[in-house]
């Protein structure tokens, strides 16, 4: 089954900057369902074995959607990494959420490419960690969406942002660094990215959407994840009314993956994300 994949499509988001989308898919079959992924923070979707997800999908028969929040770092030239930190230090949860408006948009408009491949009625959103609250919140918002995936998602946006002296420091500043473990970036923050998360902060509180939610979802998490505790999959849990819980035993944030990806397969813990996220999607 030949996989077919358009890389680097250019969206025009809402602030400016091109989003830069992915879609994989396979000429069999039609009326597949839509399958629509979000990173994480300081990802990108081509980090690790992304791309090798993102045919596994496609050979389901989903029509699988990726691409790069406009403010992540990365351009349309260069979507990998982070060469524009400027953008980066620029982002916030609210850019985030306006970037996935403008792909379920452009998805589900008469002027999508592959609108004959699609059925729209099973229209999907997947995030991971960070992007795992994104999605949460704009599945609330979103009538369009008929189920929800979380991967290693945190459950508390206001909950990871610094306290006391350092939320003072930041103030004071402006600006913080955090240093990428990876590629030794040091990746800015402009303290409105604070900002617009008190300015808004009812809409970003993931528990107020979690609440609101009638569709079903599945929670995946690691249960030695050292970033985002499993503690955040069991909030989402009992606060999504119809959820279920998939726990990888011994798995970690990133399912045993690294970036950059060398090899041609999957993690065992991946392999299990697609079959169970497979499953309960055609359900």
């Amino acid at each position: 089954m030949v996989v077919k994949q358009e890389k680097n499509i250019s969206l025009q988001g809402m602030h400016g900057r091109p989003i830069p989308t992915d879609v994989f898919y396979t000429s069999e079959g039609a009326n597949k369902p839509v399958l629509l992924f979000c990173h994480g923070y300081k990802g990108f979707k081509d980090w690790g074995a992304w791309n090798l997800m993102a045919e596994a999908f496609a050979k389901q028969n989903f029509l699988f959607v990726k691409f790069n929040f406009a403010f992540n770092g990365g351009t349309l030239e260069d979507p990998i990494d982070f060469p524009d930190l400027d953008a980066f230090g620029e982002n916030t949860y609210t850019k985030e959420l306006d970037d996935l408006k403008v792909l379920i948009d452009w998805i589900s408009s008469e002027e999508f490419p592959y609108g004959e491949l699609v059925d729209l009625s099973r229209f999907t959103l997947m995030g991971h960690s960070r992007g795992g609250g994104i999605v949460v919140i704009k599945a609330a918002e979103d009538e369009r969406i008929q189920k929800l995936i979380t991967l290693a998602a945190v459950s508390d946006f206001g909950d990871r942002f610094p306290k006391g002296e350092e939320l003072e420091a930041w103030k004071q500043k402006g600006i913080a660094y955090i240093e990428n473990a990876r590629t030794k970036q040091q990746m800015p923050h402009l303290f409105d990215f604070y900002q617009d998360f008190v300015q808004n902060e009812e809409r970003l509180t993931i528990s107020r959407s979690a609440k609101k939610l009638k569709i079903p979802a599945l929670i995946v998490h690691g249960t030695q994840d050292p970033t985002v505790g499993i503690d955040n999959a069991e909030n989402l849990k009992e606060w999504i009314e119809n959820s279920e819980l998939f726990l990888l035993k011994g798995s970690d944030h990133v399912f045993e993956v690294s970036h950059p990806w060398e090899k041609d397969e999957l993690t065992p813990a991946m392999e299990q994300i697609v079959e169970r996220a497979s499953g309960f999607i055609k359900q």
